[in-house]
């Protein structure tokens, strides 16, 4: 085994923008008790390969909340032109890659709030156990459901056969909950997934991705049921 692999640096990189269109002020707002953004950076402290994390924002407040509850998490200042909410994640991620070096870049998000520190370990392992053969790692959702085009047409089943959905083949939706990757495969595809990438499966009880407010709410309510418990 490398020396790169058998003890990498691995920077985690979680974007965390002030302004969001469909659930305004997500990342600070509170969920189970605690601002969104608390819940995925106390996860990824409990990550011991994990050297170093770092948030993107260009938020104050936030700035201001990971200095008195997470002081050892650098703060990476999103740049005016990065700011707008059509700007492609890659280019944010570019920009990012270039402020703190590392082996690798594991990049989440504050909207993965149920992501489990025994997950992302996991994932860890399961990719540095791969690389190079894999050169980067995405998060998916095993999916057992009847899919179809825009057009009606069914896409993964027989509409004849009329299988159980529990008896169909996988597919696999990217979750959006954690990717690992390389600076040099981000610039040279411009892309966090590489060409010969490692799906890792994710439990969709930790894959909800706050996306709407309908997602907060059930996220917000896992989380209590999981404290509880």
């Amino acid at each position: 085994m490398s020396a790169l692999v058998d003890k990498p640096r691995i920077v985690a990189l979680v974007p965390m923008r002030a302004q969001s269109e469909r659930v305004p002020g997500k990342n600070i707002r509170p969920l189970a008790g605690k601002p969104l953004f608390h819940h995925i950076i106390a996860t990824l402290q409990q990550c011991s390969e994990i050297a170093e994390i770092a948030v993107d924002t260009d938020s104050a407040e936030i700035r201001d909340g990971l200095a008195q509850n997470f002081p050892a998490v650098r703060v990476i200042d999103r740049p005016q032109h990065l700011r707008a909410g059509e700007i492609p994640m890659n280019e944010i991620l570019l920009h990012d890659t270039a402020q703190v070096a590392g082996d690798f870049y594991l990049q989440t998000h504050s909207t993965n709030p149920l992501l489990k520190a025994a997950t992302v370990r996991t994932a860890i392992a399961a990719f540095l156990g791969t690389y190079p053969g894999k050169d980067s790692l995405f998060g998916v959702t095993e999916l057992h459901t009847r899919l179809y085009d825009a057009e009606g047409k069914a896409l993964n089943h027989n509409p004849a056969e009329l299988l159980r959905t529990q008896d169909l083949p996988p597919v696999y939706e990217e979750n959006s909950c954690l990717y690992i990757f390389t600076s040099t495969n981000l610039k040279k595809r411009n892309h966090r997934i590489s060409e010969n990438p490692l799906m890792f499966p994710i439990s969709r009880d930790e894959a909800w991705d706050i996306d709407e407010e309908i997602d907060f709410q059930i996220a917000d309510f896992l989380m209590r049921q999981r404290i509880n418990s």
